[in-house]
Order: structure tokens, then sequence, then C-alpha cells
């Protein structure tokens, strides 16, 4: 039988040599590291550096925040599949009543199929930066790939593949080094909030929040986890159930790294557009040409065609797990046969709904709604859906029926509240301010 990511890294530092420890950690990434890479898919781009664009580096403090919170968050997540075996949406049904399983699996879908159509949308829109063909040749184009490896091939071959074009996401990094003047304005920023009590800044306080901490991310993580001990070869639910110290603790050190490489990413967004695109008074992104001029300092011509890989590249990792989160709750919802190690023909409900939310999603952008705005706006929604789903996640990680000695810590608990309480307090707030206009 084979043996745990944990137990493999525990081997390399007992007999790994110098390096023992740093092949341990490496060998220990995995949910966590591809769920923080996908955080930063399209629709976090767009947000991300709208907000550098329209606020400069006012809201640079929402990355030191929602760090340790979104980490949390998906540690939590992480945890309760570990230990009981099951995703979070199979926990539901078994523990809680029927409506409440029905109405957040309901919101996930909702969210994860609007985001979908976001995400595609944004991909043809910069697919025609680098060829002129029309957007809807792009979009059928694009939404075929996305579908065709989504349910044909092996999602953590096609998963390693695509995280070479997500690197390109580090030329934002390296913008901030070049671009960036007032680093004295910009450390006051990052590290002391600044809170305006106005329409706009709290419709883009819910979208960082929505892009940040959103839910396709919980139901994943918890899939994920599930699908790594089934590689294992516990492939029955009472063979999943149990986890050990050592496996929390890489995983836990998997979830840290992957929320930090996502933070690092949106901080430098935000600062690479408030230095870049705010200082030449393009306060409103509303195409990929404008989204790329934020990387003409290091790319110059270039910027378009980085631009587009780092879309395209993460767009083609997101939209799986969109699908892909989705798919696991409907199936668990259903008691249908699921995960991404099945092949076709031995999950076709689950493949179905993720083609179905897929051609969904397609759809969608046959509205006319601008691609790039429609990724701000996917954002928010998920900033308005996620904090249902998390009361249901922190009831779940409390229940001691349910999680055993695994309950929350008061860290944790400490945690997870606040997210969930912060995150109500600023959709109610933003509904509010709507409602006054």
């Amino acid at each position: 039988m084979p043996i745990s990511k944990a137990e493999e890294a525990e081997k390399e530092i007992r007999h790994g040599g110098p390096l023992g420890k740093v092949k341990a950690y490496l060998k220990a990434l995995g949910p966590g590291l591809i769920t923080g890479a996908s955080d930063d898919d399209p629709s976090g781009i767009g947000t991300y550096s709208q907000t550098g664009a329209q606020f400069g580096y006012a809201q640079l403090w929402t990355m030191p925040f929602t760090f340790p919170l979104m980490a949390g968050i998906q540690e939590i997540c992480a945890r309760i599949a570990l230990h009981t075996g099951s995703g979070l949406a199979e926990l539901i049904r078994k523990h809680y009543p029927k409506p409440a399983l029905y109405f957040c699996v309901s919101l996930l879908f909702i969210a994860n199929t609007v985001n979908i159509g976001a995400d595609l949308g944004a991909m043809a829109a910069s697919g025609q930066l680098l060829v002129g063909l029309p957007f809807l040749a792009w979009l059928v184009a694009i939404t075929f790939i996305s579908a065709t490896l989504e349910i044909f091939v092996n999602y953590k071959q096609y998963a390693k593949l695509l995280r070479f074009l997500t690197l390109s996401l580090f030329a934002y990094v390296l913008v901030v080094f070049v671009s960036a003047k007032d680093w004295g304005q910009i450390s006051k920023n990052t590290l002391m909030p600044t809170i305006q009590l106005n329409k706009d800044y709290l419709l883009n306080l819910v979208a960082i929040l929505g892009t940040t901490i959103s839910p396709y991310l919980f139901f994943w993580q918890a899939g994920q986890e599930i699908e790594e001990k089934i590689d294992e070869g516990k492939v029955t639910p009472n063979a999943r159930k149990g986890v050990t110290k050592v496996e929390l603790k890489w995983m836990r050190a998997d979830v840290i790294s992957g929320m930090a490489f996502s933070s690092l990413v949106m901080w430098s967004i935000m600062t690479t557009t408030a230095s870049t695109l705010f200082t030449k008074g393009i306060t409103d992104i509303d195409s990929a040409p404008k989204a790329a001029e934020a990387l003409r300092p290091i790319a110059g011509d270039f910027a378009y065609l980085l631009f587009a890989a780092g879309i395209i590249g993460t767009g083609l990792l997101a939209v799986p797990i969109l699908a892909g989160s989705a798919a696991y709750a409907i199936a668990e919802t259903f008691k249908l046969r699921e995960g991404l190690y099945l092949k076709l023909r031995q999950a076709p409900g689950f493949y179905g709904i993720i083609a179905f939310s897929t051609l969904i999603g397609f759809a969608i952008n046959l509205s006319g709604i601008n691609p790039i705005r429609a990724l701000y706006y996917t954002a928010v929604l998920n900033g308005i859906v996620a904090p249902p789903l998390l009361l249901m996640i922190m009831l779940i990680s409390s229940n001691q029926k349910i999680m055993k000695d695994k309950i929350n810590r008061p860290v944790s608990n400490a945690m997870g509240w606040i997210t969930t309480i912060g995150m109500s307090i600023a959709a109610i707030a933003l509904l509010v301010s709507l409602g006054y206009r």
C-alpha cells in the first residue's frame, strides 16, 4: 500500500541528509498549494487589478488581514475531510436538515457557475490579445478545450502542466520592484487598515473577500484531501477515517504555503496596478488591454502576451476546480459516485455535472456582458454567498459527534468565526448601502 505524503516527508527528514527538510517540505505540498494557486484565478486577477487601479494603495491592508483567515478556513476544511473521510456536502447530508444541504449546495453551484462564465469570458478576451479572432471563436475554443481536459485528462497530470503557465503571475511581483516608488506609503497602507464607509469601498471590500475566501475553495480542499487518501489505497469511507498528528502537521504546512503564495500574488497585483495604472489616472479596468498595461514596465510590447498567459493559465487551472467542487457537492448530495481519479464511464453523473456547469458558464457569455467587468462582480457574488457556507463549516468543525477529538482548537475556532462574522458584516453592509442608493 502506498504511504502517505506525510510519511514520505517524515522519512526524508530522518534519512534525507542536510537537504532532508527541504525535500520533506516539497513532498508534503499538494492540495493546499493547488488550491492556493487556483485562488488567483482570472476573477482574482481582475478584482485585485481593479482594486489597485481604483483605490491606489488604500486596500493593501487586506492582504495581511485575509491571509490568516483564508489559511484558517482551508485548514478547517482539510481537517474535516482528513478526519471524517467525507466531503462537506456528505457531512451536511448525514448530520443536518435537508433544507440546509440543498441551500448550501445551490449557493455553491450558482456562484461557481457564474465564476466559470466570468473566467471563460476573460480567457477569451485575453486570447484576442494574442490572435485577433472574434471573441465568440475564442470562447467556443476555450470552453471546448476546458471541458475536454476536465473530463478526459487525468487532473493531476493536467495541473502539473498548468502550474507552469501560472508562474507568469510572478511577473506582477517583479513589476512591484520596477514600478513602485513610494515604499513608505506602500508599507503604511499594507500594515494600517483604512476604512471608508461608502458604497464603492464596501463593494470592493466584499469583492476582495469573495475572491480571496471563495466558496469553491472550501469544497475543493476537502475533496482533494479525500482523493489523496484514495491514492494511498484507502478506497472505502471507513478506511479513510482518522488522521494522525503527523498528517495534520504536514497538511498545515501545505495549506499555509498555498495561501501564502496566493496572498503574495494578491498583494503584488494590487501594488503593481496602483503604481502603474492609478498613478496614470486609469481607475476603471473594463478591458483586457487596460489590465495588461500594468505589466508594461517589465514586459514592454510583450505585456499583452504575459497578461494573456497568466489569465489563460490560471483560468485553465481554475475552471476544472470550480466545476469540480460543484460536482463533488452535488454528487455527495445525491449519493452519486464521484472523484477525479475515476474515468468518465465510472462516474458519468459526476462528470456530467462538470460538463453542465461549464456549458452554462459558456452560455452566460452570450448575454453580452463585459468579460473583464464580469470578473469583478463574480467576486462580489462570492463574497455574498460565502457567509452561510462558512457558518455550516464552523458548525461541522465544532461538532464533537462528527469530529470527536479533532474539533476546532481555540485558535482555529477564533479564526473561523472571525472570518464568518467579518464576511457577514461586510456583505450585509454592502447590501444595506445598495438599498440606500
